[in-house]
């Protein structure tokens, strides 16, 4: 990546993340509630059986999602595994038993209480949503800029959706030889191939 592609991908990462911290709460509940209600169709949409792993994540407060659409997938019959960060190792994993089995983890993210079942438990994921800035048309993620879903995403081996709002789902992205292409975006709207 050039100086240039890379304060780009700087800029673009601050001005997204403004962007969203300026996101109204009755819009951000509203993206959660489309989201919760949408999930189902995307877990179809790619042929996941009841049973299947979809590895997700638990949205801060001004990342679209939230645990009504992990509780979703978890009535529907999905075991749904969370990310442990563990430095700047790939990610860990763990299931998601209810909000109940939630503890503070760090950077401020709230992680499952069971047990870790290492990097390589992404690899068993029939489906991964991934939190993401932004994604643009030909499946390029931006992130928060730790690196932690750019080391774990080469482990998965299934669709990669990344879950953000309908303005966060753009024509270009800047693009490092190592960020991973998603297969799909997942916004309130519903989803979209890529």
């Amino acid at each position: 990546m050039t100086s240039d592609q890379l304060e780009r991908k700087n800029a673009e990462r601050e001005r997204l993340t403004a962007a969203r911290r300026a996101v109204p709460l009755a819009e951000r509940g509203h993206d959660a509630e489309a989201l919760a209600a949408g999930v189902l169709d995307v877990v179809a949409e790619f042929d996941v059986a009841a049973g299947g792993t979809v590895c997700a994540y638990l949205a801060t407060a001004s990342e679209p999602g939230s645990v009504a659409l992990l509780d979703t997938l978890r009535r529907a019959g999905y075991r749904v595994l969370l990310p442990v960060v563990v430095g700047a190792a790939p990610l860990d994993w763990a299931e998601y038993t209810g909000d109940h089995a939630l503890r503070p983890g760090p950077h401020g993210l709230r992680e499952p209480i069971g047990a870790r079942l290492g990097p390589s438990a992404i690899g068993s994921a029939a489906l991964v949503l991934v939190p993401a800035l932004a994604v643009d048309r030909r499946g390029t993620r931006i992130g928060k800029g730790g690196g932690h879903y750019d080391r774990s995403l080469p482990l998965a081996d299934a669709p990669l959706v990344g879950v953000v709002r309908e303005v966060e789902f753009v024509e270009d992205l800047p693009v490092e030889p190592h960020d991973v292409r998603m297969t799909a975006v997942f916004t309130p709207a519903g989803l979209s191939r890529v």
